[in-house]
């Protein structure tokens, strides 16, 4: 299947989704992210990929949401119409995302980025939420994501100011992952995405659950929903193939 804003292809266990408006710097419009969620959607239908990766172009991993299709809107018509809403769907998805992001990652293009499960950066790269300066706010949740990763100081000085981060800075505040060179980017992006892709499907999912629940409720509530999902995990083919393999000193098989 072919679309008009995205590049999509399967590399090994990987679902790879290339953001594809370049007259645009990949700036995201409503086509994009319902292409985005169609292609989503797929994947996790899709028994045979294991984690996905979405990346931009060495400009630009997104340049921010699409302005000109912004401008003419007012309420109550985005409120009725829930404009933004789709993009919920992007962050709900139960198989790990990983952003491999080149260039400017601002405005929605951050916030899709925050939206994946962690971000690996490229040298070049650049984030952040200058919406304060288009006389708006971010309305992705990049705000809530963004002060949950670095704290209210940094969020607070960032999102009113509209400035933005460079690679080296995100990664001292905990926003990526790790920086690598931009020539490096997708395949190391990928080495990530298909090592994650190689284990357990079931504990993976359970890891990302677990991880999530972090921000969702207190210590005590993570820690019992975390002993539950151990205790479940025990019932699982992968759990006895995963220990299996290691007292057979052996690579594990794990199921697809």
């Amino acid at each position: 299947m072919t679309y008009e804003t995205l590049l999509v292809e399967q590399a090994g266990a990987v679902g790879l989704v290339t953001l594809n408006r370049p007259d645009a710097l990949n700036a995201i419009n409503t086509r994009l992210i319902d292409e985005l969620n169609q292609v989503l959607d797929g994947f996790e239908r899709d028994a045979s990929i294991g984690s996905i990766l979405i990346t931009g172009s060495r400009k630009a991993f997104a340049a921010g949401a699409d302005v000109k299709e912004m401008a003419p809107l007012c309420f109550p018509g985005t409120y009725l119409d829930d404009f933004l809403g789709r993009w919920d769907r992007v962050a709900q998805r139960r198989k790990p995302i990983i952003a491999a992001v080149a260039g400017h990652a601002l405005g929605g293009g951050f916030e899709l980025a925050l939206m994946c499960d962690f971000i690996i950066a490229a040298d070049n790269a650049r984030f952040g939420l200058p919406e304060v300066k288009l006389g708006v706010i971010p309305g992705a949740g990049g705000v809530q994501r963004l002060t949950r990763l670095v704290g209210r100081a940094k969020a607070m000085e960032m999102v009113l100011s509209g400035r933005s981060m460079d690679a080296a800075e995100a990664e001292r505040a905990g926003v990526v992952a790790r920086v690598v060179p931009l020539a490096e980017l997708l395949d190391q992006a990928l080495a990530s995405a298909q090592a994650i892709a190689a284990q357990s499907r079931t504990a993976v999912m359970m890891l990302k659950e677990c991880v999530n629940r972090v921000d969702e409720g207190s210590m005590a509530e993570g820690l019992r929903f975390e002993r539950r999902m151990f205790q479940a995990v025990f019932a699982t083919p992968d759990q006895k193939e995963g220990m299996g393999a290691f007292v057979e000193k052996r690579p594990p098989q794990f199921g697809r």
